[in-house]
C-alpha cells in the first residue's frame, strides 16, 4: 500500500512535480505499533529521490526484516522516500518529510508507539524528529551528525546509534559524541561501532540488521507486551544492557 504525497507542491524547486512517497507494509491484525524508516542522502540537492537510488534501495533489507519479524505481532512498516536527494540547509528537506509521515501515522494509528530508522542523513532525521509524541525509540546507522546537533528531541526516548569504525563519509567521533551527550537526556542510550564496518553497511550486515532489528522489536515489546522473545534473544546475547558502556565494540 501507498500514500501519495498531498501537500502542495513547492515552487521554484527542480522539483514541483517531485513528491514524497510512503510505502506501507501493514500488520497482521491490529496495528499496536509503526517504523518509520528514514533514507540517506546528500547535503545539497533539490533533484528527486527516485526509487532506483541506493539511498532509498538501502533500506529495503532492514524495512522487510521489521515486516517479517514484527508483523505478526502488530508492528506495521512504514517506508519514506523523500521528494529531495538533499538535507538543503535551513530547509530540511527530509526532516519535512518525516514529520508529514509522522502526522499520517499519527492520523491512521493515534497513540501506537512509534520506531524511528534512519541511516545517514535519515539518522539525523529521525534524532530531529525523535519529539514526535508517538515516537517511543530511534535506532540511527552510520548517521550524519555534528558536534551541535541538538539532543533534546530524543530525550525520553530509547536510543541505538551503530556505526562502522572504518566510515569514511559521516563520523563516528560525532556519533559517539552524540551518544554520550544525550546519555541522560534520553532514556536509554546504547552506541555500539563495528570494527572494519564502512558507511554503506555492506560488510557485517547481517550484524547491522541483527542490532537494528532486535533493538526495535524489544522496544515494541516492552511499550505494548508483544511476545517478541524469540526475535531479541540474539540481541540481548551481544549487547550488554543499556548504559553499561559506550562504546561497546563488535
Amino acid at each position: 500500500m501507498r500514500k501519495p504525497d498531498d501537500r502542495e507542491p513547492e515552487h521554484g524547486r527542480s522539483g514541483p512535480a517531485a513528491k514524497a512517497v510512503l510505502t506501507i507494509a501493514k500488520a497482521s491484525g491490529p496495528t499496536r505499533g509503526v517504523v518509520l524508516v528514514l533514507h540517506g542522502g546528500r547535503a545539497d540537492s533539490y533533484d528527486p529521490v527516485r526509487g532506483r537510488h541506493l539511498s532509498p534501495a538501502r533500506m529495503l533489507p532492514f524495512a522487510q526484516s521489521l515486516k517479517t519479524r514484527g508483523g505478526r505481532h502488530g508492528l506495521a512498516v512504514w517506508t519514506l522516500r523523500n521528494r529531495y536527494r538533499g538535507w538543503n540547509g535551513k530547509d530540511q528537506s527530509p526532516v519535512q518529510d518525516a514529520r508529514w509521515a509522522l502526522a499520517h501515522i499519527r492520523r491512521d494509528h493515534p497513540g501506537v508507539p512509534v520506531y524511528l530508522l534512519g541511516h545517514s542523513m535519515g539518522g539525523l532525521t529521525a534524532v530531529s524528529v525523535a519529539d514526535d509524541p508517538q515516537v517511543d525509540a530511534v535506532v540511527a546507522l552510520a548517521p550524519w551528525l555534528s558536534a551541535g546537533t541538538p539532543v533534546r528531541p530524543v530525550a525520553g526516548r530509547r536510543l541505538l546509534i551503530v556505526h562502522g569504525s572504518d566510515d569514511r563519509w559521516t563520523s563516528p567521533h560525532n556519533s559517539l559524541g552524540y551518544a554520550r551527550r544525550a546519555a541522560g537526556v534520553a532514556a536509554s542510550v546504547d552506541y555500539v561501532s563495528l570494527k572494519g564496518a564502512g558507511h554503506f553497511m555492506i560488510r557485517r550486515v547481517q550484524l547491522w540488521n541483527v542490532l537494528t532489528t532486535g533493538f526495535i522489536l524489544d522496544a515494541f515489546g516492552e511499550a505494548t507486551g508483544a511476545d517478541v522473545a524469540g526475535a531479541t534473544k540474539t540481541l540481548h546475547r551481544i549487547l550488554p544492557v543499556a548504559g553499561t558502556r559506550l562504546p561497546v565494540v563488535l
